[in-house]
């Protein structure tokens, strides 16, 4: 009886990010022979000779692609195909079938439940290279285009000609080549995400995965299940950290994690790995942290809100967003940026500012930084008139908003917390909507949550968008 070949892992290249593939195959020589071959090609592998072992492969460790033979002696592909995509809502990673007694059905079946491609055996390796270059590229290309859709931008690196913006970037790349893991801080508005999109491009890992999470939106009953996945009657549910395997984990706003989570993300960095939830073997992590936030967390852990252990663990490296007031000479750049933005994204009416408006600009002290620019661009592009933005319409832009900051009413303080901030949203989400005629796209984009994120939070506090258009 010949002997069975363990599920194997190297982690000798997890530093570098390189994509891990798991091999599915019941005949030794095939799955040998591609290993050694992927391998010299520089990817890490793993290999299973049934659908058990598969099974427990892919619970030791998330693949980032699968090479899945379709006739086992124990499961066929098919079924295994089938599991997986029950199990992540539809295929989270791409699947490449190989069969040697493949039809033309098998074939249909396999892409239509999400399998990237079929290859027949016996294998042509340069085309089986090829396929696996495609589709680990279509699967970086997909989650980037994801991550851009749902930041409401079209740049990845910080904007800005100026010495200090040089110099930062300057800076950033020069940390991105180590593979440290980054405290990110900046005041209000500052584009944190784009810093460390920045980061991630730059190191050795921009090939993998880059997972942005808004911790505030972690729900609080599900948090440690949303990180860490869970195991629930051998059906796996992996977790965001899992998912950003090989690649970066970008965590903001951190202030935001409650003391009970931090504790437990505290333990998996330590340890270098954590537990699914509902389950019982270690998982390794495999990841680089760039952690965000607006506040100033050393005050917090002076006052007992943040752990002190994780604060010294994520703030391996520090790194401070310059806010605009420091390099005001961008403004023009900027104000021009996000004219074409909104104008290709949303369709909005190009109109430029005169040489006395930007003036006017560049010397505003910017209190809420770039995205109250960002948001001021697009507010007189959907209210404004004419070709041009002169320097009249600015002060009026600008009156109005020190005027709504003093007028606005002092209400809230004697509610509980909870009952104060859903009335604050209420009114913020209601301004907005206004400013956008209603278009909870624009206003999403605006806010900068997900279209789907805003409209349950529209029912939650319901708001109906079509009764503000009349108003």
């Amino acid at each position: 009886m010949p002997q069975r070949d363990p599920v194997t892992t190297d982690i000798s290249h997890s530093a570098k990010g390189v994509p891990y593939i798991l091999v599915v195959d019941d005949e030794p020589d095939i799955r040998n022979l591609v290993r050694e071959i992927l391998e010299d090609e520089g990817y890490e592998v793993a290999v299973a000779e049934n659908g058990s072992d598969a099974r427990d492969s892919q619970r030791i460790r998330r693949p980032d692609l699968v090479l899945l033979d379709i006739w086992m002696p124990d499961v066929d592909g098919i079924t295994l195909l089938k599991e997986w995509s029950k199990e992540e809502g539809g295929l989270s990673i791409p699947v490449i079938m190989m069969s040697g007694h493949g039809t033309v059905e098998t074939a249909v079946e396999a892409t239509r439940l999400g399998a990237y491609d079929f290859i027949e055996k016996p294998l042509s390796l340069a085309k089986l290279l090829l396929t696996i270059e495609h589709a680990l590229e279509a699967d970086k290309l997909q989650r980037e285009n994801q991550g851009l859709r749902k930041r409401g931008q079209l740049h990845v690196k910080p904007l800005g000609k100026s010495t200090t913006m040089q110099n930062f970037r300057d800076d950033v790349k020069r940390i991105a080549e180590h593979d440290t893991w980054i405290l990110l801080s900046g005041e209000p508005g500052t584009e944190l995400e784009v810093t460390a999109q920045y980061l991630h491009q730059h190191s050795q890992r921009k090939d993998r995965p880059f997972i942005d999470v808004n911790v505030a939106t972690l729900s609080s009953q599900h948090a440690a299940k949303e990180l860490f996945g869970s195991e629930e009657k051998g059906k796996i549910t992996y977790g965001l950290l899992e998912q950003a395997s090989g690649g970066t984990l970008y965590l903001h706003d951190m202030s935001d994690m409650d003391l009970e989570l931090q504790a437990k993300f505290f333990s998996a960095l330590e340890k270098k790995s954590f537990v699914r939830i509902g389950g019982h073997e270690a998982v390794d992590i495999h990841i680089r942290i760039i952690a965000a936030t607006h506040k100033n967390l050393q005050k917090l852990v002076e006052d007992g809100h943040f752990r002190e252990d994780l604060y010294y663990q994520l703030n391996v490296v520090p790194i401070n967003v310059p806010p605009l007031r420091e390099h005001h000479e961008d403004v023009p750049e900027l104000l021009n940026y996000y004219i074409d933005l909104f104008v290709e994204q949303d369709n909005l009416p190009y109109r430029k500012f005169s040489m006395a408006a930007q003036n006017k600009l560049r010397n505003h002290r910017w209190p809420g930084n770039i995205r109250e620019l960002k948001n001021m661009v697009q507010r007189l592009l959907i209210v404004g008139a004419g070709n041009e933005i002169d320097v009249n319409e600015i002060n009026n832009a600008l009156g109005q908003t020190k005027a709504t900051a003093a007028t606005a009413p002092q209400t809230g303080f004697d509610l509980p917390l909870r009952e104060a901030r859903e009335q604050f949203e209420r009114s913020y989400i209601i301004h907005q909507l206004k400013l956008t005629n209603g278009s909870v796209g624009k206003a999403a984009k605006a806010i900068g949550l997900e279209r789907t994120h805003l409209y349950r939070k529209l029912r939650s506090l319901d708001i109906d968008p079509k009764h503000l258009v009349d108003e």
